[in-house]
């Protein structure tokens, strides 16, 4: 099993699966053993939904040799009532932009991410942007922190009036993990640690599409450490 990141074009998933299945010990490992039989690699898995002894979950796979047959085999194990395989989620959504702080500043990053992806996603890409509105040292720096855990997240934008301390150490550790991470020029120190600064929070989200976009000429390494 690999991680998701980075999204170079040989790493991204070449098939998915949907699987409606037993919820009981040893239903996640069986369905595992067929895969690895297959010589299939497990790039994302995450369980959808679990109900009355039932559960969905959803896998994206690299390296198949057969998806025909993988699903024939699966469909054949006792525990399995159902596979279905739908378009993996980075052909759906993408990459993802990724907003948290105040939430006026929120707001307005996400109008920009929004539009400007809206520009990028009709030429042929895939970004979506995600935002949730914190308060609180501790909760925002779990928030960055948990922002490297989340499939296809490429990019974080932090939205606020003062950042630093715990959130500045979180910064740090993600960027570590491959995370872009641009700020709003505020009070704190995060913006001595992030690879962007930039005033206007609608431009925020607007260069943080870019910096991201296959189809933008915006490179990030170019800007990075300085404030717009």
């Amino acid at each position: 099993m690999s991680s998701e990141r980075p999204q170079a074009a040989s790493l991204l998933p070449e098939a998915a699966l949907l699987v409606d299945t037993r919820d009981a010990p040893g239903t996640l490992a069986q369905l595992a053993r067929v895969i690895s039989e297959h010589h299939a690699n497990i790039s994302y898995v995450d369980i959808m939904d679990r109900r009355r002894g039932k559960a969905q979950l959803y896998f994206e796979l690299q390296q198949i040799d057969d998806t025909t047959a993988l699903v024939r085999d699966l469909e054949a194990l006792a525990i399995v009532d159902r596979v279905a395989c739908p378009r993996p989620f980075s052909q759906l959504f993408g990459k993802r932009v990724i907003v948290i702080g105040g939430g006026a500043q929120v707001g307005l990053v996400a109008m920009g991410a929004i539009s400007e992806a809206d520009r990028h996603n009709i030429r042929g890409e895939r970004i979506s942007v995600d935002t949730i509105p914190l308060v609180g040292e501790h909760d925002l720096a779990e928030a960055v922190r948990g922002v490297a855990r989340l499939p296809r997240a490429r990019i974080l934008v932090l939205a606020g009036a003062l950042m630093g301390g715990e959130i500045t150490e979180a910064v740090r550790e993600i960027r570590e993990s491959g995370i872009l991470v641009v700020s709003l020029n505020m009070a704190g120190s995060v913006t001595d640690v992030a690879d962007l600064v930039v005033t206007d929070p609608v431009q925020a989200g607007v260069m943080a599409v870019m910096a991201i976009a296959s189809t933008a000429k915006f490179d990030i390494n170019r800007q990075r450490g300085r404030r717009y």
